[in-house]
């Protein structure tokens, strides 16, 4: 029998959603932290891949999840076009910055990712062989976008300004590094999935801050053109496409970038979503974060609400945004319990 979560992205209507969690493998499992501890620090862990692969199938052995989601980060396709990478206790990661025209024309070409990304690959590879027959395989990576945002300001911000500003002084110098992120994405998932992965995501976590023509130019047309060059490539691979707080720009988002499942952030109302997004084929979401802290009967009348809105089309439940640390993982468990009983 086909897995359920290929048969979700394929449009099939299940009784019971099939589920995962983003940022399931991470710090809210003590079993995370001893690995982590183990490799050494958090980049280590990246490119080990029998640490990599350990961490993945965590959450697996513990939760039963339907798909696992291969353990990496999306900051190292930046590593690998040849920007520093580093992570701040604490603090989460820092790069060296790319801020003109003249500094992505300094980078390696999309071509040149492998020899860095090759463990990555080994680490999906082991997952093939080891993970539950029934247990899809996910890979991932960043969205031009965001991947974008983090090189151009050397760290998370809170609006993306130094990107925006970029946009605003070298339209087309910011456009070359989105081209060149969009050409080493197309590269790194190709050979996840010839390395055995059986779903993409792609994560655009800060597409909600785009607007107008920046959201078509670098939200819409990065992410049409990745997934265009997969299916020509592997025309059987379902593709995830997550344009967070995207908002009134999720509808038609599935056809805008030729997407087999667009993934909800926690802001959208799902009866809104299962008119205007799911009648586009499959969706993923929703349910806020915070309730894996919390838990009680708010989660369990929230993951229900959710179930019921979606249950008229395909869907695959899922956090609207990454678990966090400071979550129970009791109620990750009673969050799979209440939506395997059904709503």
């Amino acid at each position: 029998m086909t897995k359920t979560i290929l048969r979700a992205l394929a449009g099939e209507r299940l009784p019971v959603p099939p589920i995962w969690m983003m940022r399931q493998a991470g710090r809210y499992l003590p079993e995370y932290r001893a690995t982590r501890a183990q490799a050494g620090d958090f980049l280590k862990l990246c490119y080990n891949p029998d640490l990599a692969a350990e961490v993945t199938l965590q959450p697996i052995r513990r939760f039963g999840f339907d798909a696992a989601i291969l353990f990496a980060d999306i900051l190292l396709v930046p590593q690998a076009l040849g920007a520093d990478l580093w992570f701040v206790t604490g603090e989460g990661p820092r790069l060296s910055t790319v801020t003109t025209g003249e500094g992505v024309a300094g980078l390696r070409p999309a071509g040149a990712v492998h020899e860095t990304l090759s463990p990555v690959y080994e680490t999906v590879r082991i997952l093939s062989r080891e993970l539950p027959a029934e247990t899809t395989l996910i890979g991932f990576a960043g969205a031009p976008w965001t991947v974008a945002t983090y090189m151009v300001a050397g760290r998370g911000t809170r609006d993306q300004g130094p990107a925006h500003d970029f946009i605003a002084r070298d339209r087309a110098g910011f456009q070359a590094l989105i081209d060149l992120i969009t050409g080493a994405t197309v590269e790194y998932l190709s050979a996840q999935v010839e390395a055995g992965a059986e779903v993409i995501k792609l994560f655009d976590s800060w597409a909600g801050s785009l607007r107008g023509r920046d959201f078509d130019d670098f939200a819409v047309a990065p992410t049409r053109a990745i997934i265009a060059a997969l299916k020509a490539r592997h025309p059987h691979t379902p593709v995830i496409a997550f344009p967070r707080e995207a908002g009134p720009r999720y509808e038609g988002f599935h056809k805008a970038v030729g997407a087999d499942c667009v993934a909800l952030d926690n802001s959208v109302d799902p009866d809104w979503a299962a008119a205007h997004v799911q009648r586009d084929g499959c969706v993923q979401g929703n349910l806020a974060p915070g309730h894996m802290v919390t838990g009680g009967q708010a989660l369990i009348d929230e993951t229900r609400r959710i179930v019921r809105a979606f249950s008229g089309g395909p869907h695959i439940f899922n956090l609207g945004h990454g678990i966090t640390p400071d979550a129970d993982p009791e109620n990750v468990r009673l969050m799979i319990e209440t939506v395997r009983e059904g709503a």
